[in-house]
């Protein structure tokens, strides 16, 4: 699965929520970060977070993976993040603690 494919559809999402009034996403150094406008000066980093998780759940739904989010600065209404989407790794061995997961389970 190509996880830039994920992006677009990510972004509309993201701009239709409520609280928040633009965003992009731009990539620096092979890290991508997340820029948001939130829609009014009320709108905190943990309501745009809410936001970001709502739209990265709606965009992975029926897909197996992750995404993670990490606040890095804020400039007035404009809120930045590190975001990524990533799959995860696959258990290689078992760790005895009975994980959904376990490598025992699989044929």
């Amino acid at each position: 699965m190509d996880l830039e494919q994920l992006w677009p559809r990510f972004i509309e999402t993201l701009v239709m929520e409520p609280s928040i009034h633009s965003a992009f996403f731009k990539k620096s150094a092979g890290i991508p970060f997340l820029y948001v406008t939130a829609a009014s000066e009320e709108i905190h980093s943990k309501q745009a977070e809410q936001a970001i998780k709502a739209a990265s759940a709606q965009v992975m739904k029926g897909k197996q993976l992750h995404s993670e989010t990490v606040f890095v600065r804020q400039n007035d209404l404009l809120f930045v993040y590190r975001h990524r989407f990533y799959v995860p790794q696959r258990k290689m061995f078992c760790c005895g603690n009975l994980c959904a997961d376990c490598i025992r389970f699989t044929s």
